[in-house]
């Protein structure tokens, strides 16, 4: 099983830092390869999350969810989740956003991107393994014709980890659309 997650939102935690994540209702696609296709297919999750809001309250749910081969009235529901989902990307591509271009200066790294003119944009960024816990990038410049820069500082890396050579996975949201692209820092 894998989780499609849909592009998340950037927004205020209330205590002067940044939360990532979702507002209200939140419907995650899965992508499910059957380890034997000729058998019935039954789900069972144990989902850990949080609701927010000025604290977060931990949730567990269990949940049980048999498949069959037939349409549901949720197809539409799921096939509009899909449509929030990242698509892949790579650095240079010709996309209505597009990372135009990654590097490093010094302990920082610059992130160049286009979008259309006038469009609100939001780059999140993760490294290789969940222990890097970097900051999130902030639009230092923005010109009219929709060229973005985007920055963060190399915090957050695990204890003996070097930068060099790490893939970081950049997703750029806006004017409606998703991507991920993969960036290897120098």
């Amino acid at each position: 099983v894998s989780v499609l997650w849909p592009a998340p939102m950037q927004y205020p935690d209330g205590a002067g830092g940044t939360s990532f994540g979702y507002k209200h209702q939140l419907l995650l696609p899965l992508r499910i390869m059957a380890k034997q296709p000729d058998k019935p297919v039954t789900l069972r999750a144990t989902i850990s999350y949080a609701v927010c809001e000025k604290l977060c309250v931990p949730v567990e749910a269990r949940s049980e969810l048999a498949f069959t081969s037939s349409a549901s009235a949720e197809d539409a529901e799921l096939m509009a989740a899909l449509q929030t989902v990242p698509q892949p990307a790579r650095v240079g591509d010709d996309n209505v956003l597009a990372v135009r271009g990654v590097w490093r200066e010094g302990d920082k790294v610059l992130v160049d991107v286009t979008a259309p003119a006038n469009t609100e944009t939001t780059l999140f960024v993760e490294g290789p393994t969940l222990d890097w816990a970097l900051p999130p990038p902030q639009l230092v410049d923005k010109s009219g014709d929709g060229r973005q820069r985007f920055s963060f500082a190399l915090e957050g890396l695990p204890s003996g980890t070097r930068a060099e050579g790490a893939v970081l996975k950049l997703t750029l949201v806006g004017a409606g659309h998703a991507y991920e692209i993969d960036a290897t820092l120098d």
